[in-house]
């Protein structure tokens, strides 16, 4: 994704899901809860955070499918037959010829 074409909306879910993921690292790492400590434990906003943070990761998760969508190779273009190896004569006859 490039930084500069970001809407709002998709930096406000890019800032939410930073929060989330550094959150879920302090929970991880040391057992504390930065959005519990700052709403409540379980309290009606921390549950708003929660949610909005879960909707901004899947608006990401979606928006990166598209991009991977959009960069992928196009399958409408006709595949290129395999060039066949060259013949080096080490095969499994070990070079020899039959004759």
């Amino acid at each position: 994704m490039n930084a500069s074409k970001l809407g709002v909306v998709s930096w406000i879910a890019l800032i939410l899901v930073v929060i989330g993921g550094l959150n879920w690292g302090l929970v991880g790492l040391f057992g504390f809860d930065l959005v519990a400590a700052i709403f409540g434990v379980m309290s009606l906003l921390a549950r708003v955070v929660y949610v909005l943070i879960a909707l901004a990761a899947l608006f990401m998760l979606v928006k990166a499918a598209k991009h991977g969508k959009a960069c992928a190779p196009s399958s409408s273009a006709p595949e290129q037959p395999m060039a066949a190896p060259p013949e080096s004569g080490g095969g499994p006859e070990g070079g020899r010829t039959e004759g």
